[in-house]
């Protein structure tokens, strides 16, 4: 259902810019949905086609945090919930209380999104409160692996919350630069972007302040490639796949769409690893027959929608 109404809000709304907030499926448990990878292919491939930002947030990851850094045994619905509505408030805190800049949603995603298909951002925020438990921790997207610590960074927003110095955000800003904390792309500046916006007046909270973090990160790439191995174990055996013949979509056993979403999202997981090269802007142009889901070498071009 997500996916038919994403589907047919950009096509009814084409100029209108499309942000989601995704949940992605655990990826180290059993899921009580057989078909599971089957529907996570098909949904990914409508997210990297009809929508314009892809907030990721990754159930594994979350569950990890609750255990680990809340220490909650079995995490509810309920808490998981908290971590994720957590994320999306802070989110569109200067859309709520705007500022001088960073008021509009065009603005705040012009940095993030330099190159039309990599719009997947990460997240990080700190403290991090539920139950009225507080802690000082940042909630990760996507489980840390080693591979994903030799990724790149494409762009960072910080949004603060809060009673905060703009001396002081500099200040920290400058010794992440000269110390080389952050591993960013060659291809493109290595540039931390800062908003600053108002507590709610309404909302009472045990902290004077808290940090989002939303960033274009190359490691996302590893969560796509779990769900293309899931899904390619499931399709060898082509198991559970009588229930998608009976929809039209895969009438007279075509399943067809299957292959194609696996070609989009493969294609999508080698440009973030092309990302990581220097040549990038180069890369695709060798190559015309790469498949770029219909919108044309992507590589160094702004989506005019999010063009300011």
């Amino acid at each position: 259902m997500g996916s038919y109404l994403l589907e047919t809000l950009n096509d009814r709304y084409s100029k209108k810019l499309v942000q989601t907030y995704s949940v992605f499926p655990n990826q180290n448990e059993t899921s009580d949905v057989v078909v599971q990878p089957y529907n996570s292919l098909l949904t990914l491939k409508r997210l990297t086609l009809n929508a314009d930002c892809v907030v990721v947030l990754d159930n594994t990851a979350l569950n990890r945090i609750a255990v680990e850094r809340l220490h909650i045994t079995t995490p509810t619905f309920a808490q998981t919930n908290s971590l994720v509505s957590t994320v999306m408030s802070a989110s569109t805190t200067t859309l709520r209380y705007p500022g001088y800049m960073n008021n509009d949603l065009v603005g705040l995603l012009a940095s993030l999104i330099p190159t039309p298909r990599c719009h997947f951002l990460m997240t990080g925020y700190t403290p991090l409160t539920v139950e009225r438990q507080t802690k000082n921790i940042m909630v990760s997207s996507c489980a840390r692996t080693k591979e994903a610590s030799q990724a790149k960074y494409i762009s960072i927003l910080n949004i603060i919350q809060g009673e905060v110095d703009p001396t002081q955000v500099h200040e920290s800003l400058q010794r992440i630069r000269e110390r080389k904390l952050v591993n960013f792309i060659e291809w493109g500046p290595a540039s931390i972007q800062v908003a600053l916006s108002r507590k709610s007046p309404y909302v009472q909270t045990a902290h004077r302040v808290s940090g989002l973090m939303l960033a274009s990160h190359t490691g996302i790439r590893h969560l796509f490639s779990k769900c293309l191995s899931q899904y390619e174990k499931l399709r060898k055996r082509q198991a559970f796949l009588d229930n998608y013949r009976n929809h039209p979509m895969f009438a007279d056993n075509d399943l067809s769409e299957f292959d194609e979403s696996r070609d989009i999202i493969e294609s999508l997981v080698d440009e973030y690893k092309a990302c990581e090269s220097p040549d990038y802007i180069k890369w695709g142009m060798e190559d015309p027959d790469h498949i770029l889901s219909g919108e044309g070498n992507a590589t160094g071009t702004v989506d005019p929608k999010l063009a300011v």
